[in-house]
């Protein structure tokens, strides 16, 4: 096998875009989009209604955006660095969707998180439990 060739090999090894990684990837950037857009909107034009929930809102699009970066550009770092990320998504998600349900008032409006992500049909909380799952499982393909 030529330098090449195993330079190719090791970066497909390396890389967190295949299979339901693609899913994954394409999820959390249409996440981020939708983030982002919501929480620059609502920041820029009825900030002081709900301070709270509109700035979760834009550390939700820094989260999601920071996931989909890591898994597009792969490697053994990237993907440590995604596995924290989805595993500090997932308790801000948990956290951000009990004070809502608890606290109803502290949320004038809703965040991305609101409710365990309800208006986002629960995806906000099902998608670090699938990058979870699928970071680790990369890992492990990989260490084979």
């Amino acid at each position: 096998m030529t330098e090449t060739q195993e330079k190719a090999a090791q970066d497909t090894k390396a890389r967190l875009v295949t299979g339901p990684g693609i899913l994954l990837v394409w999820l959390y950037g249409v996440m981020s989009v939708g983030a982002v857009s919501r929480s620059i909107y609502q920041i820029a034009t009825e900030f002081d209604r709900a301070p709270l929930a509109y700035t979760l809102s834009a550390v939700a699009a820094v989260v999601y955006a920071f996931i989909t970066y890591t898994l597009v550009r792969g490697g053994e770092k990237a993907r440590r660095a995604a596995l924290v990320c989805c595993a500090a998504e997932l308790t801000g998600v948990l956290i951000v969707g009990t004070w809502t349900l608890v606290e109803p008032s502290a949320f004038p409006d809703a965040t991305v998180w609101s409710d365990y992500g309800y208006g986002y049909l629960f995806i906000p909380v099902l998608l670090p439990l699938s990058g979870i799952w699928w970071l680790r499982r990369s890992r492990t393909a990989t260490a084979a």
